[in-house]
């Protein structure tokens, strides 16, 4: 089985290009949804959170999930601490789902710290979902509780897309001018043959 990760900066449309390897019938780990629900139901993960961060990052059983951003978009190295207590786990996550999905040809996980996480070391192949800085913007300052100066503090901390495409065997441009299908459908095939 070929491990497949997929990568890109914040709104450069990652879980698009996912949908549409789920629609090929490829399985797609997402690690950002494991993590959260990792973060919320992992007793070890809980302790280290707080013990780091303090009992205000969980109201109840939930992540305060505004209160974690606050704090860690504005501290790299707070930043670089959240992610040895969570990344780890995400990974043996990850394998244990793995094994579940031995007899496909190829999987894939989606996550937006592939390189700065490490993960990237595990993957046998790499891509990287790319889209101008400007258009990558406009689609995220859409979501909810996301204004521009959160969305500039995020991109600041992720690996500029200029290494990630260094460091990555394949790129998808998702610009909205250049068709995603054809480039999904070209890659497909290249995994089912090398599998």
């Amino acid at each position: 089985m070929i491990k497949v990760g997929i990568t890109g900066g914040i709104g450069s449309g990652k879980s698009l290009i996912c949908q549409v390897f789920s629609q090929l019938k490829v399985p797609v780990y997402y690690a950002d949804i494991a993590a959260h629900l990792l973060s919320e139901t992992d007793p070890e993960i809980r302790h280290g959170l707080i013990t780091l961060l303090g009992g205000d990052i969980y109201n109840g059983r939930s992540m305060n999930k505004i209160l974690m951003a606050e704090l860690i978009f504005n501290d790299k190295s707070l930043l670089e601490k959240v992610n040895q207590i969570i990344h780890p786990m995400v990974t043996a996550h990850f394998n244990e789902w793995c094994a579940n999905h031995a007899a496909c040809q190829y999987v894939i996980e989606e996550s937006a710290i592939l390189f700065e996480s490490n993960a990237y070391l595990a993957f046998d192949k790499i891509i990287t979902v790319t889209a101008p800085e400007d258009i990558r913007i406009q689609r995220v300052i859409s979501r909810k509780n996301m204004t521009l100066e959160k969305v500039r503090a995020i991109i600041k901390n992720q690996l500029p897309d200029k290494e990630k495409i260094m460091r990555s065997h394949y790129i998808i441009i998702n610009d909205g001018k250049k068709l995603v299908i054809p480039q999904v459908l070209e890659l497909h095939q290249s995994f089912i043959t090398l599998s």
